[in-house]
């Protein structure tokens, strides 16, 4: 068997271990399964394309694994439950930025050489850097956001939309010219190159920095799903048809869980894009000086738990910040040991990035099995006893079943229905939406006003006296 069957081999087995790597991150009991599949698929097309273009100096190579092995594994030990939207964000970047790279390694090789290359080859590196470079500074400003660098408030300008449909246009008009310019004298003009380039830039900060803080989840996937199109991109570029299939299947199952989550947001993509809503820091007016909120101590919290027959969880950003996930499982774990049936109702929105809860609660070990998605669980609020919602709160706000509401029609989760509900939250102020949420406020619901890893913490050790 010659070095090229081999090789062709290896991309056929890599392929084959994307697919199925990406199948097995459907459910959380296997994603973990599913992402070191991927990742193995990863590193037998890195080394089948080195050796298929016969590198003669592996040093280089294997000091760059080596460095960047260890660069990935510290990140991913270190990073905080609270950080990893942000580190996806730089993921998302450094995929674009990578695809970008080999684009512009390729028009610098065409351009020497003087190659007049069809001008399917232009073009197709004129949409990898376009991608590559849209996708790197657009995460880059997520990132910004989410670690608070930039503010989370959709940053706006007169005609900004006009501005950027006319950015975009230019930014067709001069890749279509590189697309050319090769054959246009044989060789490309690396200052069209470098404008073009810089313009790509441009379009991907003033694409992502309009978009508030409750839209980020759905900006990072999509952003997700660009990287994955850039590096299909690069891979028509350079020919090589495991990056064609690793890109497509990244971007096709990026796009697919953007328009999910959109629909749980009961938001158009162009809506997110170009009409965000809310800000990190909400400021809307919040009367709460005007409506009564009944509170509840740890004490009293913990006598409702234990005499429920049934209790659902709803996690929410605020228990991420809080890192209060191992607590919130010995409580319950305590309930469980008392009888307690208890459930967790995730929703598909809940905290800075699609899957934030699930990995949280994963990391907590909390059993999959007690996990239930929205659609799962929401005819099930009307029979519990006791709903206990951690660091939530747009998301099972019953504002949105009012039309004039800013976030009307989103799905939520129908907490308000339960028998009781206890909120555990530092404040009655607003979530991402930067509204009120009139939960708070109803008759069967209880603030637990503390800090989530305190509130646990002090409900853990309540229910051991009981």
């Amino acid at each position: 068997m010659d070095l090229t069957t081999l090789v062709e081999l290896a991309y056929l087995l890599s392929a084959v271990l994307f697919v199925v790597g990406l199948k097995r991150m459907q459910s959380p009991a296997t994603a973990r399964q599913g992402n070191g599949l991927a990742a193995l698929a990863m590193l037998i097309a890195i080394v089948a394309t080195l050796v298929d273009n016969e590198i003669a100096s592996w040093t280089a190579i294997l000091i760059g694994i080596a460095v960047g092995g260890l660069a990935g594994g510290v990140a991913a030990r270190t990073v905080k439950m609270t950080a990893m939207p942000e580190m996806v964000g730089l993921f998302n970047g450094f995929g674009g930025a990578a695809s970008a790279l080999v684009a512009a390694a390729e028009y610098t090789r065409l351009q020497h050489m003087g190659a007049v290359p069809e001008v399917g080859v232009g073009v197709t590196i004129a949409l990898s850097m376009l991608i590559g470079a849209v996708t790197f500074s657009g995460s880059m400003v997520a990132f910004g956001k989410l670690n608070g660098r930039i503010t989370g408030n959709p940053v706006t300008f007169p005609l900004q939309k006009t501005f950027n449909a006319l950015l975009f246009l230019a930014i067709m008009g001069l890749g279509i010219a590189l697309s050319g310019s090769f054959t246009a004298g044989g060789l490309g003009l690396m200052s069209l190159f470098l404008v073009f380039t810089g313009l790509s830039l441009l379009l991907g900060v003033l694409l992502v920095i309009p978009i508030g803080g409750a839209d980020m989840p759905v900006v990072i996937s999509l952003l997700n799903s660009y990287s994955g199109m850039a590096a299909s991109a690069a891979g028509f570029i350079i020919g090589n048809m495991v990056l064609i299939i690793s890109g497509a299947l990244v971007g096709s199952a990026g796009l697919i869980l953007t328009m999910i989550m959109c629909k749980a947001m009961n938001r158009s993509l162009a809506n997110v894009a170009f009409g965000a809503f809310g800000g990190e820091t909400g400021k809307a007016a919040v009367t709460a000086g005007k409506k009564n909120a009944r509170s509840v101590d740890a004490e009293g919290a913990a006598t409702l738990l234990a005499y429920a027959g049934n209790v659902i969880v709803v996690p929410g950003y605020g228990l991420a910040v809080a890192q209060a996930q191992h607590e919130l499982k010995k409580v319950m774990d305590m309930l469980e040991e008392k009888g307690v049936q208890v459930r967790y109702a995730i929703h598909p929105v809940a905290g800075r990035m699609p899957g934030h809860m699930n990995v949280l609660l994963a990391e907590a070990d909390v059993p999959y099995d007690q996990l239930f998605d929205l659609d799962e669980i929401n005819d099930d609020f009307a029979r519990t006893d006791v709903v206990v919602v951690v660091g939530a709160n747009d998301v099972v706000n019953p504002e949105a079943r009012n039309p004039d509401s800013i976030i009307a029609g989103m799905p939520i989760l129908d907490v308000d229905k339960a028998r009781t509900v206890i909120v555990v939250k530092r404040s009655l102020s607003p979530g991402f939406a930067g509204i009120d949420n009139p939960l708070f406020y109803m008759e069967n619901t209880l603030m637990f006003f503390a800090d989530a890893k305190k509130a646990m913490s002090d409900l853990s050790k309540e229910l051991r006296e009981a």
